[in-house]
């Protein structure tokens, strides 16, 4: 049972009033929200990725359930902090559980500061 939960992922982040706030929107229009990679290299962003996604409950020789991963990056010049929360409450509004968030190192040449979050979910059913 393969389940693909990156557009109900973005739609949500994209629809998180703070984020709309605090990330602003390209020059489409969009909430800068991005699956793998962002198109742009300035300016507060977020990019997410699946990192696992396999059958982790059987009955009847059927998966029915998905142990599901995914890793969300911020970037920005200011503090990571807010973002940090609505993204955090907007994934746990989907039922996943943070496992890990970290800040990495300060980027000079880019003047970014880098967060990574990591969450996961028992999906059931199809």
């Amino acid at each position: 049972m393969l389940i693909d939960l990156k557009p109900e992922i973005r739609q949500a982040l994209q629809s998180n009033a703070a984020l709309i706030l605090l990330l602003g929107r390209d020059k489409n229009g969009e909430v800068k929200v991005y699956p793998q990679a962002s198109p742009e290299i300035t300016g507060p962003h977020v990019t997410f990725f699946e990192i696992t996604n396999y059958n982790n409950n059987f009955a009847s020789d059927r998966a029915i359930s998905s142990e599901i991963h995914f890793q969300m990056d911020i970037w920005t010049p200011y503090n990571t902090g807010p973002i940090a929360i609505a993204v955090n409450e907007t994934m746990e509004g989907l039922g996943f559980h943070r496992r890990s968030a970290r800040d990495m190192p300060y980027d000079k040449d880019a003047a970014t500061y880098h967060k990574v979050m990591r969450f996961s979910k028992t999906h059931f059913g199809g």
